[in-house]
């Protein structure tokens, strides 16, 4: 099966990295980093305008009224920028939560047994009884722990490989830019052999789980979806521990934006659909 996009697939990807650059670049992007939990609500109505997270919302009730593979491509694009923010949670309330798809409403849900900006959200869907402060490795996502699992969406899951197939493949790019630019002994690091095997491997890893992400979006079905999740789980985290090899000592300073990838990557690991559900899933499946 062939994923090719259609030009207007590809005009709307590259509008959205064209907003998220123009709106989040790298000094946003550490303005954020400053002000933890702190959600810009200026960008999050951008968004709204530019019907981010009405996407999926027929035309009749105002959306754009594409479907989920767009979606993807949307989400793909965000993970890419370390769009922070409940995003997944606020698209998937548009039109039954006023206000959602404009991003006047800031919506969070409980998923699995994490909640993401709690304090910041307008709209919490799901039970938060008893939930607690958790200190989140991702400066960029305040975190909360709720007492037992929720029920997990498929296309929350889905949207979440997506924003991880973001991740891969940006660091994937910065692992390739970083071996052709830096030298040592007179000469890139890209041209010695286990540099060459590990930006491989980043490859790979990411068209892999791109492949299996977009297959997940034209079909729905839960398990390919499963299978999604990990594959795109798996090339966002060992993607960005493999892109701090890379990097050497430089990709573990606080400067270098290589960590933030990966702390972002090891927590969309850990909202629900995660590991273990997505394993269980696929395994039913094939126990059948």
């Amino acid at each position: 099966m062939r994923f090719q996009l259609s030009d207007d697939q590809r005009a709307l990807k590259g509008g959205v990295r064209e907003l998220l650059e123009r709106r989040f670049g790298r000094e946003a992007l550490r303005a954020a980093v400053d002000a933890p939990g702190r959600l810009d609500r200026a960008l999050w109505r951008a968004l709204g305008e530019a019907g981010f997270f009405a996407l999926r919302l027929p035309e009749a009730d105002g959306g754009v009224g594409l479907g989920l593979p767009e979606a993807v491509l949307a989400f793909e694009e965000a993970g890419r920028a370390l769009l922070p923010g409940p995003l997944v949670a606020t698209h998937l309330a548009a039109g039954a939560v006023p206000g959602a798809a404009t991003g006047e409403t800031v919506v969070t849900a409980v998923d699995g047994e994490l909640v993401e900006w709690l304090d910041a959200a307008d709209v919490v869907r799901g039970g938060t009884s008893g939930a607690a402060p958790l200190r989140s490795l991702d400066p960029l996502t305040p975190l909360h722990r709720v007492p037992g699992p929720a029920p997990t969406d498929p296309v929350a899951s889905l949207l979440t490989a997506a924003e991880q197939l973001g991740t891969a493949v940006r660091v994937q790019e910065l692992a390739v830019q970083h071996a052709r630019t830096r030298e040592q002994f007179g000469r890139p690091i890209g041209a010695f052999q286990a540099v060459k095997h590990l930006c491989a491997d980043l490859l790979v890893r990411a068209e892999t789980a791109r492949v299996a992400v977009y297959a997940a979006a034209l079909t729905g079905d839960p398990a390919d979806i499963a299978a999604a999740r990990l594959l795109a789980d798996e090339a966002a985290v060992r993607g960005a521990r493999d892109c701090l090899q890379v990097h050497g000592g430089m990709g573990f300073t606080w400067e270098s934006d290589v960590h933030l990838h990966l702390k972002r990557a090891w927590v969309r690991a850990r909202r629900g659909g995660g590991n273990t559900e997505s394993e269980e899933l696929l395994a039913a499946g094939l126990a059948v």
